[in-house]
């Protein structure tokens, strides 16, 4: 009888530990509730994510490395906006792992980011307008792609007034008529792909027809901070420049935004006008995603798939982008299904 109560009991302590082996397994598997396995738990994401370029992709690009972070921690994520330009330099060195960018990567980029073999994914992220700015008082409505070439082009270089401005606008189809006040600009310079939009979108066609270079007068204030341009147009009477849209909203009542005739009537810049693409000066936002970076960094991928998740993608809104409409969102998904994300 002894021998069997020792038998017994050897039999109940090995039934135990399979028991708790069994319970401790789960950890690692475990099934859903469906019945299917779901594999390991994984670890959790260490690292960091380099991210530079355009000012005015940075709100929803810092917005989004926000909420990833509140259930990811442990990854730093670094969020800089010098200007699109100058991110591309820093993109295609190989520095940083995400470019944002407000407008499509240039030749002499591409170049670049080939000779230092990094390899990207161009991803269309929001869209935004650029709202041409001034000050309430000013009593101009509207203004023609003509008239801009006239105020902010290379053959309005030393023009220091409105008025000065009326001639070549009339010659280029604009409609002049301006008031002979002093012209003071402040606007975004070379390193913004804000500048680098405007002239696509603005001074390119009459420069190049017109056998002009195809940028800026270079006798204006330049800045990189948007609320400088914002404060020039809401505290000086004849104060002008541009800006991207979210901006010139979030200034409410204190500059005007002036409605832009591209051809097709004078149409203000707002939501529904950018989105519709109606409004003239309208344009898309995006995120090139080194893939080179992918292969060593483990964070990245994680991060852009949350980017282009619905939380992620209604960071454009909450901080007052145009979302793209859904059939152009689920192509930016499956570009980036493409190199592996989802």
């Amino acid at each position: 009888m002894v021998e069997i109560r020792r038998w017994w009991r050897i039999v109940g302590v090995a039934l135990v530990l399979s028991l708790v082996a069994a319970a401790c397994g789960g950890d690692d598997e475990s099934p859903s509730s469906d019945g299917t396995d779901t594999g390991s738990v994984p670890a959790a994401l260490t690292g960091s994510i380099n991210i530079s370029g355009s000012s005015t992709v940075e709100p929803i690009t810092s917005l989004v490395a926000e909420k990833f972070n509140a259930s990811n921690p442990d990854v730093e994520i670094a969020v800089s906006g010098p200007g699109t330009s100058d991110g591309f330099e820093l993109f295609c060195n190989g520095e940083t792992d995400v470019q944002d960018a407000s407008r499509a990567i240039e030749e002499e980029e591409v170049a670049a980011c080939k000779k230092g073999g990094v390899e990207y994914v161009e991803l269309e992220v929001a869209l935004d307008g650029l709202s041409v700015v001034g000050n309430p008082e000013n009593t101009i409505e509207c203004l023609t792609i003509g008239d801009l070439y006239a105020l902010f082009g290379p053959e309005s270089e030393g023009f220091s007034s409105w008025s000065e401005a009326n001639d070549l606008a009339t010659e280029v189809g604009g409609t002049g008529g301006f008031p002979d006040e002093p012209l003071t600009i402040v606007a975004p310079g070379a390193e913004s792909g804000t500048f680098g939009s405007f002239i696509d979108l603005a001074i390119k066609g009459l420069a190049e027809e017109r056998g002009q270079e195809e940028t800026l007068r270079t006798d204006y204030q330049s800045s990189a901070d948007d609320n400088v341009i914002i404060d020039n147009a809401a505290g000086n009477v004849s104060g002008l420049g541009f800006v991207g849209l979210s901006y010139a909203e979030g200034a409410g009542d204190t500059v005007k935004e002036f409605q832009v005739d591209g051809g097709e009537g004078c149409i203000g810049p707002s939501t529904e006008t950018v989105s519709d693409g109606s409004y003239p000066l309208s344009r898309s936002l995006y995120l090139y995603v080194s893939t080179s970076a992918l292969q060593t960094n483990e964070a990245l991928g994680p991060f852009v798939d949350f980017y282009l998740s619905d939380e992620g993608m209604a960071s454009v809104e909450e901080v007052q982008y145009v979302s793209i409409p859904a059939d152009r969102i689920e192509a930016t998904r499956s570009t980036w299904a493409s190199e592996g994300g989802m």
